[in-house]
């Protein structure tokens, strides 16, 4: 029986390389309980690239917290739902329409495509400045002196955050991810979101009595058919924004090098040949992505899958990573082809709730990798991989550090 199937998706060697054991699921168990708690349950997990698909764009779940069936709505509130964090969850990922839709319409009055584009540049800047940086040093870590400060510096210019601001960006966007999934305090999570909470109110006051040219601002000002974005909208906007904005991109930008440095004929041909850039960052997201599973969804009523009997209520989620080396959707999955056309991975989700923030994490890999291949050719790995600590959830996909030598 699938459920007596047990894989220990926590151990150091699956979260370093989940894709064997990601492959053994969705040949043996495609439908599987995991046996650990994420996201405040113990979600049914799929992996398989149909599967995950149709969940994501499945309305027999929901995302709707209010919506889960109600035992199991108040048997998850303790561990789950506390205040504080709930007061940062009102956005389009724990939304079904038509709350969803008009999220989503006003949001894009303020994170426009425009925008993105205008970035390019000041994104050449950053990168620039960090490497520039990493080159005082014979070595460095590709993770904290390069994944990191990039997409934060870039998603707190874009909201209008000062620069000595920015620490506190990923001081609290990891406590709260993680503390979320299986490896984080709650209670740090509570008083993580509260300092959140506090510290943007304070933000929205100043932009509303001085406007700038800002995402805040502009968030504050989006309307759409006369409707607006209440405080609480506004808060759970801004953290959406945060995590979308950057948490993908630390992930991919590290995942991203690390797949090239395992792969020095694709690095090669990428540094050799420009138009890659094209193509490449799709291959590197769909290789070895920066999400592991899907946001939560539960289901609205008892269903089967795989001859597996799913309860209303039951948390459901898919494996991203899983999902993007199914064979039975691409050819040589397990290679890394940074000229893959098509490639249909679904890295940032898909349907209604897809990555908000997916044209600028692809953006900062399109300029960021090139850059990196041309003037740090020589970089490698300091440490051997099985050294490599990754994070502790299968929610995100990502390492701790990543020790790297430069010349």
């Amino acid at each position: 029986m699938l459920e007596k199937l047990e894989f220990n998706l926590l151990a150091p060697d699956v979260l370093r390389d989940p894709h064997p054991t990601l492959a053994k699921l969705r040949a043996e168990a495609p439908i599987y309980q995991v046996q650990h708690r994420e996201m405040g349950s113990y979600p049914w997990l799929v992996t398989r690239y149909e599967d995950t698909i149709n969940l994501l764009n499945d309305e027999r779940f929901t995302k709707s917290y209010a919506r889960i069936p109600g035992e199991q709505r108040e048997k998850s509130r303790e561990d789950y739902m506390m205040e504080a964090a709930a007061a940062i969850n009102r956005h389009m990922l724990t939304l079904d329409p038509p709350d969803h839709t008009r999220l989503r319409a006003l949001i894009h009055k303020a994170f426009t495509p425009k925008m993105i584009r205008e970035f390019e540049v000041r994104i050449t800047e950053i990168t620039n400045g960090l490497i520039d940086a990493m080159l005082k040093h014979d070595q460095a870590d590709f993770i904290a002196d390069f994944a990191v400060p990039l997409p934060v510096a870039v998603i707190a210019g874009m909201l209008g955050i000062p620069a000595e601001d920015q620490p506190k960006f990923r001081r609290w966007s990891q406590t709260i991810v993680l503390g979320g999934s299986s490896s984080g305090n709650l209670d740090d999570v509570g008083a993580a979101a509260l300092e959140f909470i506090m510290y943007f109110v304070e933000k929205f006051d100043e932009r509303r009595a001085e406007p700038k040219d800002d995402l805040i601002t502009a968030l504050v000002q989006a309307e759409e058919a006369g409707d607006k974005l209440d405080q609480q909208e506004l808060i759970s906007m801004v953290f959406l924004l945060l995590v979308a904005g950057h948490e993908t991109t630390v992930n991919l930008l590290g995942n991203g090098m690390l797949a090239l440095l395992q792969n020095p004929e694709q690095k090669r041909q990428w540094a050799e040949h420009s138009e890659l850039s094209k193509t490449a960052v799709d291959e590197l997201l769909r290789y070895d992505g920066p999400i592991g599973v899907s946001t939560m969804r539960w289901a609205l009523e008892d269903m089967e899958l795989h001859g597996q009997k799913i309860p209303a209520g039951a948390m459901v989620v898919g494996s991203l990573l899983g999902a993007n080396r199914d064979p039975a959707m691409f050819a040589n999955a397990n290679g890394l082809d940074l000229a893959r056309n098509p490639n249909k991975h679904l890295a940032f989700g898909n349907g209604i709730h897809y990555c908000v923030g997916a044209p600028l994490a692809r953006l900062e890999g399109a300029v960021a990798f090139p850059l990196l291949l041309n003037r740090l050719p020589n970089l490698a790995l300091a440490v051997d991989v099985d050294q490599l600590e990754w994070a502790q959830t299968i929610l995100l996909h990502g390492m701790k550090s990543m020790p790297v030598t430069l010349a």
